[in-house]
């Protein structure tokens, strides 16, 4: 059972060092190939069907592109197509999303407080929402409404919305944050594998054959990259969000994650319109800023909304917390909801080593982690998992109680 426990945990790590190469090679050369597109420039000399150019240094040498809307004079021998780069990010992701969410699925991605559902259920909701996702977004893009590229994109962020609504209300926070990003890079993938490169297939296939290509096959697959554009940054966005728990550890996780859509376009935008030489719009980055300090706002669960105290999460550079008066009842909360695997030799089982390396046995250990604590189990809902040891709410009002009151005692 150990050798299992620990070959599965270097599987997973093999995985996300596998899926962290191929997004950097995805992402990279989707960033790269936008900048370029939008910074052609069209000059007089250029060959007869060509639209535009562009001038670079990179490497110690110059590179001269041009770029051609339909095809040049006479086709090249090779042509190098960008489309593994998106194929295996998406299945490096979804190998992640089988051995932790799926193999885990207990801890992970069920919280019985929220749906009282069992692991083959949940897995089957998770698939389905993955597949009937890319569905709905692809009839939406072919109805009447994919005419409107502003009106669609605003359907869609409602779509979004809705769909960061819904998985709050199947799954765990942490979960549901990685299935608003796996359902939207589903969709981003789908949009290469099933229409960007079979549209540009059947363009060359033109071509070769001495036939004139239909423009609206471009005119499609053009349409999907704007798409893919403005959805990479909240994608990232998700996937780093499971190492920060207060961004889905709040009820408010669903409209944090509607406020992060709409920083990746208020971000997106800087650049593409940077990038196109129309500008330097600086009001987009304060924008970004508002929304950020919004969502940090949210993240606290303030007063207003709750009727919680809105103290901000300190951190502290001392020990007292040991010393103080609500210490002896955290002690006892942590030893009962915490520390079965927050050990030395973890008792949970598929647990054989303290997670993160966090031991919470002693008076010294859990001082010395009482931000976190605060943080995880006080302040958000992340820790336990799926809150997997039943953490009631008035317990974790003592997490924040003892937290807060050291740290005012320390400034008396």
């Amino acid at each position: 059972m150990y050798e299992y426990a620990i070959a599965w945990e270097w599987l997973a790590f093999a995985a996300r060092w596998f899926h962290v190469i191929t997004a950097i090679a995805w992402i990279g050369s989707s960033f790269y190939f936008i900048a370029l597109d939008l910074g052609l420039v069209k000059r007089p000399h250029l060959p007869p069907g060509a639209y535009g150019e562009e001038w670079q240094v990179h490497g110690g040498g110059f590179y001269h592109i041009q770029k051609y809307l339909v095809a040049p004079a006479q086709m090249p021998e090779h042509l190098t197509w960008f489309k593994y780069e998106s194929y295996f990010t998406w299945i490096s992701g979804f190998l992640m999303l089988c051995i932790v969410y799926y193999g885990g699925a207990d801890l992970f991605l069920i919280d019985r407080h929220v749906l009282d559902i069992s692991p083959p259920t949940a897995i089957l909701i998770s698939l389905a929402s993955l597949g009937v996702g890319w569905l709905v977004y692809d009839l939406l893009c072919k109805s009447p409404l994919g005419r409107n590229t502003w009106g669609l994109m605003a359907v869609l962020y409602i779509v979004l919305v809705f769909m960061a609504w819904g998985y709050t209300q199947l799954f765990t926070g942490r979960a549901a944050f990685l299935h608003l990003g796996a359902f939207t890079a589903t969709i981003m993938s789908a949009n290469v594998f099933m229409i960007i490169i079979p549209n540009q297939k059947i363009v060359v296939a033109d071509l070769i054959a001495g036939r004139v290509p239909d423009p609206k096959y471009g005119q499609v697959a053009k349409q999907r990259s704007l798409h893919n554009n403005y959805l990479t940054l909240p994608v990232i966005f998700f996937m780093l969000s499971n190492h920060y728990p207060l961004s889905f550890g709040t009820q408010f996780n669903w409209v944090i994650a509607a406020l992060v859509f709409l920083m990746g376009v208020t971000i997106r935008h800087w650049f593409n319109t940077t990038h196109a030489r129309k500008g330097r719009p600086t009001w987009t980055w304060i924008v970004t800023v508002i929304l950020f300090i919004l969502i940090m706002w949210l993240s606290t669960v303030p007063k207003l909304l709750t009727g919680e105290t809105d103290v901000a999460a300190i951190a502290p550079a001392f020990q007292q917390f040991a010393g103080d008066p609500h210490f002896p009842a955290v002690k006892q909360l942590v030893s009962t909801r915490c520390s079965m695997c927050h050990a030395a030799e973890p008792v949970y089982e598929g647990i054989v080593r303290p997670p993160n390396g966090v031991m919470l046995e002693n008076d010294a250990e859990i001082a010395a982690h009482a931000r976190e604590i605060y943080i995880q189990a006080g302040r958000s809902h992340a820790m336990p998992p799926g809150n997997i040891t039943d953490i009631t709410p008035d317990e974790r009002k003592l997490l924040v109680a003892w937290f807060e009151s050291a740290v005012e005692g320390k400034k008396q």
